[in-house]
């Protein structure tokens, strides 16, 4: 009988992820650092549980994928989905601007709410410029970096470094002293992101996608590779790497709206592994907001359908000749705009601000759109039923 020890697992060889280790404390000056072990290598997948929400996952999202591909003008409702994204995932780092508030112009704004506002908005410049870059410039460390400089171009986060790996120790919570965790010293964030960036892009070997992402989105989250911005990018790093590798042809699925009804789970599933190295636990988490995320989205693109429906067959008609075509045209314009005043209406149609504002009145008076500021002057109309599709879909009970 053959004495000889197993083999000791070298970097890159396949592994369970029953075997996953997390990493370990590294001792600094005053302070103890959680060091991740690289993650580059083929992770094997066995644990049933985990392996039937993936395949119902991937299977949804397959749905939401082939939808999406089906809806006339769907970059306008693409717009909608990217804005309810950003005041959301911001909220989760402490803003409060609602979604009504995000699709108003900075100038319509109340001051106090304006820097709230700015950091919603460089948010949804940041989605779009990284899903525009994807076509010419892989999803890479030099991608994450343009993104976040985007994200903190201004408001509070411009003097923290935007677009550069932190060169210094950061922490979570109220002081490096009483931190509930402090992510690695910065001389180890080049070599942890450059890893991650290898398994990113490994096509040797063999991981399904959604626990590649789950996986990716942990170790992002748990190197914290900047001084700020780290939890927005890595939950926008979920749908580029969806948008990247083709599972999705339009970015329509985001988990922050699902992360921040469970926020508590989500950080305590994110602490769960690198305590106890039991990763599971999160992929299944992770699983069941995919699967939760795009039975949502689909259902918010059929309701975006039946009200384009029910407005074109029962509302429009009631206008004629002219007057219809420009209904159509302001229609149009709300699907992308949802919240507009009259100047506006009359720029983008190019019509007079009395044809506008007849418009809009017309419109408020079959309900289709609300005055919602109350004033006599600067007044804002919303398209009230299409706005709260994207508000509901937060509100629905998990299937």
């Amino acid at each position: 009988m053959s004495t000889d020890a197993p083999k000791p697992l070298q970097p890159g060889d396949p592994a369970d992820l029953k075997t996953f280790q997390a990493g370990r404390r590294e001792v600094q000056y005053q302070y103890s650092s959680f060091l991740p072990e690289p993650i580059n290598r083929e992770w094997i997948l066995s644990d049933p549980r985990t392996l039937t929400l993936l395949e119902e996952a991937t299977r949804l999202l397959g749905e939401l994928n082939a939808f999406s591909q089906l809806i006339p003008d769907v970059d306008f409702f693409i717009r909608m989905h990217v804005a309810k994204e950003a005041t959301t995932s911001s909220r989760i780092e402490g803003t409060r601007t609602n979604l009504e508030e995000a699709l108003v112009e900075e100038q319509d704004l109340n001051p106090e709410r304006r820097d709230d506002w700015t950091e919603v908005h460089n948010y949804i410049q940041a989605v779009h410029h990284a899903i525009g870059q994807l076509p010419t410039l892989p999803l890479s460390n030099r991608l994450l970096r343009e993104t976040h400089a985007i994200l903190l171009q201004s408001g509070r986060g411009q003097a923290r470094q935007p677009g550069e790996f932190r060169t210094g120790q950061n922490w979570i919570g109220p002081s490096l002293k009483h931190a509930t965790f402090v992510p690695p010293h910065p001389s180890h964030v080049p070599a942890l992101m450059s890893d991650l960036e290898l398994f990113l892009h490994n096509e040797r070997i063999h991981v399904p996608h959604l626990i590649r992402i789950a996986l990716i989105h942990y170790q992002f989250e748990t190197i914290h590779p900047f001084n700020d911005g780290n939890g927005r990018l890595g939950r926008l790093l979920i749908v580029l790497y969806l948008v990247h590798f083709g599972l999705l042809a339009k970015p329509a699925l985001y988990l922050s709206d699902f992360f921040e009804r469970h926020k508590g789970e989500y950080y305590d599933q994110l602490m769960g592994v690198r305590d106890t190295s039991r990763l599971e636990p999160w992929l299944r988490f992770f699983l069941v907001g995919v699967q939760e995320t795009a039975s949502q989205s689909i259902q918010v693109f059929k309701d975006i359908l039946a009200l384009k429906e029910r407005i074109e067959r029962t509302l429009l008609p009631t206008f004629h000749g002219r007057r219809q075509a420009n209904a159509q045209r302001l229609l149009r314009l709300l699907y992308q705009s949802p919240v507009v005043t009259i100047r506006t209406v009359a720029e983008r149609l190019a019509v007079p601000t009395n044809t506008a504002t007849a418009l809009i009145t017309d419109f408020v008076r079959l309900g289709i759109m609300r005055e919602m500021t109350g004033q006599k002057r600067n007044r804002l109309f919303i398209f009230q039923d299409y706005v709260r599709l994207f508000t509901l879909s937060s509100e629905r009970p998990e299937p």
